[in-house]
């Protein structure tokens, strides 16, 4: 299944259906009187967040979404049925936004949840409405009104806890087919991951999500390489975890390099807790090391991990620090939401 993040559709409720004018003619009754029914209710569009997807690939291939209009009114004060609606199904974690891409409609984070896009015109009156006591036999009836239309922005931002940064061929796409049951593409030449992975990890009986993003480069964030486009996809993450490669000549620039991207992307990315990890370390001897270790250190002024995925060298280290990270996170948002529910109360 190709990944695609961001589509535009276009959506159109359902026209509300015309009054009926009609009158009422049986043989015996002298005074039938008007009896034409109401128009039905146009259809809404809605979106909601189902489990089981992960891209917005449907989106490529259908881009107009229309509801069905209500039924006209009929005689014998029978009301039109309403419009059937049309519901957008999207992965959790997908942002609605206007034509202009910028304003914000909704942002749907949970499985079920719904948002009504366009809303159903109502239905006419039929002419019943109209009689009154100096105007008996009404001709008129209103029509429906019409539904609405607009073009709209599917934006979908991956829901993890912890992601992976760093430059290209940094390991990120190793150290996650390592750790979890996802298959991404591995190969030794920049930017093989072409498009954001999710696996999930499980260390001493606990889970979390974790997300690989292509690598970043210096000028991402002005659209060099594959640019900054899936950093969307950390920002709902609770930490990162920031791999550097042993092989790179100087950690400490790549590290900067990064961090320096980060930065410039914003939304709160800089201000995620981080691990910083040394990967693909076997390729080092001892004394290669101490030496990158020590720049790093200096560079992240925090102590890095000594990793490597193919022998298995500080994963689990790794992982208890982004688990440690992920349950702390996970605790003050519920102290947040306890706090929170306290002052509404």
């Amino acid at each position: 299944m190709k990944f695609l993040d961001q589509a535009k559709v276009y959506i159109r409720s359902g026209d509300g259906g015309a009054g009926s004018v009609s009158f009422r003619r049986e043989k015996f009754i002298e005074f039938g009187g008007p009896d034409g029914g109401d128009g039905g209710r146009g259809g809404d569009v809605w979106v909601e967040a189902v489990d089981g997807l992960n891209t917005l690939i449907d989106y490529r291939y259908q881009q107009h979404f229309k509801a069905r209009p209500g039924m006209h009114g009929m005689g014998r004060n029978r009301t039109g049925a309403e419009g059937a609606d049309v519901v957008l199904k999207v992965p959790v974690g997908t942002q609605v936004f206007e034509e202009d891409n910028e304003t914000p409609i909704c942002d749907l984070t949970e499985v079920g949840q719904r948002y009504r896009l366009a809303e159903g015109g109502n239905g006419g009156f039929g002419n019943q409405h109209f009689k009154s006591s100096t105007n008996q036999a009404p001709r008129r009836a209103n029509p429906g009104l019409p539904g609405e239309e607009r073009w709209i922005w599917l934006r979908l931002k991956l829901i993890a806890d912890a992601g992976l940064v760093g430059l290209p061929n940094a390991g990120k796409s190793t150290f996650l087919a390592a750790v979890t049951a996802a298959k991404p593409k591995i190969a030794d030449y920049p930017f093989t991951t072409l498009h954001p992975n999710l696996g999930v990890v499980r260390v001493d009986a606990r889970e979390f999500v974790l997300a690989d993003i292509p690598g970043l480069i210096e000028g991402a964030h002005m659209g060099v390489g594959i640019g900054d486009r899936f950093l969307g996809h950390v920002e709902r993450t609770r930490g990162l975890l920031h791999l550097i490669s042993a092989r790179e000549e100087d950690v400490a620039a790549a590290y900067k390099t990064v961090r320096a991207e980060l930065k410039a992307y914003g939304h709160g990315l800089p201000d995620k807790p981080e691990v910083v990890a040394l990967s693909q370390a076997d390729l080092l001897d001892e004394e290669g090391r101490a030496e990158k270790l020590g720049a790093l250190k200096e560079a992240a002024s925090s102590n890095p991990v000594v990793l490597s995925a193919a022998t298995g060298e500080g994963v689990q280290d790794v992982l208890r620090a982004l688990m440690r990270m992920v349950e702390q996170a996970r605790e003050e948002e519920r102290e947040g939401d306890t706090v929170d529910e306290r002052w509404q109360k």
